[in-house]
């Protein structure tokens, strides 16, 4: 790509990421605009200071930071349920810690640019954590996240991508992981069991939505 087009789509991009904040904080979300993932990564080291237990909701996006060995360098419990080896009772384990952490970190499926986060869950312990429970939550939206439609725009969106993506990340048993296609399967290991749409900031939590002029995640 050419530089000047460089800075004109990244530009626009701003334009659109800066819209989507406004939206967020009128919708009383404390939302920032990231000019790119160090930014986000500053951001999240800086809120980390105070807490003691961190959550890590099995986001890529989250995940492209590399936080966790910065995290556990610093002396903090990481609780991330994605990391090797951990039977399963671990992994449930910490998945119900998740819900009472100091600080909850988690990407979202899709945001519309007016202001809501849609996601779908396979087990619900990341959107029960992102809702209610945690100290502090932080969110990371990549700009790729961001839906010019509505709310049935962000479910396809979800199901076209993100879904079938992480069904075959994960080894799961299911008709889009190997084809790549949502076909709303009845299979028991699907991963689109829970669909939750936050259209403005849950009242018991302090929720912070990061957004971030890069492509992140799926």
């Amino acid at each position: 790509m050419q530089p000047r087009t460089l800075e004109i789509n990244t530009w626009l991009s701003e334009m659109k990421c800066r819209k989507l904040v406004a939206n967020l904080t009128a919708k009383h979300f404390t939302a920032a605009y990231c000019a790119n993932a160090q930014a986000a990564t500053d951001y999240i080291l800086a809120h980390a200071q105070t807490a003691h237990s961190i959550g890590f909701g099995g986001s890529l996006s989250v995940a492209d930071l590399k936080l966790t060995t910065l995290l556990t360098e610093q002396g903090k419990e990481v609780l991330n349920h994605g990391f090797p080896d951990l039977t399963f009772e671990q992994r449930v384990e910490i998945m119900k810690r998740q819900q009472t952490c100091d600080l909850f970190l988690s990407g979202t499926n899709a945001v519309t640019l007016d202001g809501c986060l849609v996601n779908i869950d396979g087990n619900g312990n990341r959107v029960a954590a992102m809702i209610y429970g945690p100290s502090k939550v932080i969110v990371v939206v990549g700009r790729n996240k961001i839906v010019e439609g509505d709310i049935a725009d962000a479910i396809k969106r979800i199901k076209d991508r993100p879904a079938p993506a992480n069904a075959m990340r994960l080894g799961r048993q299911t008709p889009c992981a190997t084809t790549g296609f949502c076909c709303d399967c009845d299979s028991p290991h699907r991963i689109c069991h829970i669909t939750t749409i936050i259209d403005s900031k849950p009242c018991l939590t302090d929720f912070h939505v990061l957004v971030v002029n890069e492509d992140m995640g799926l």
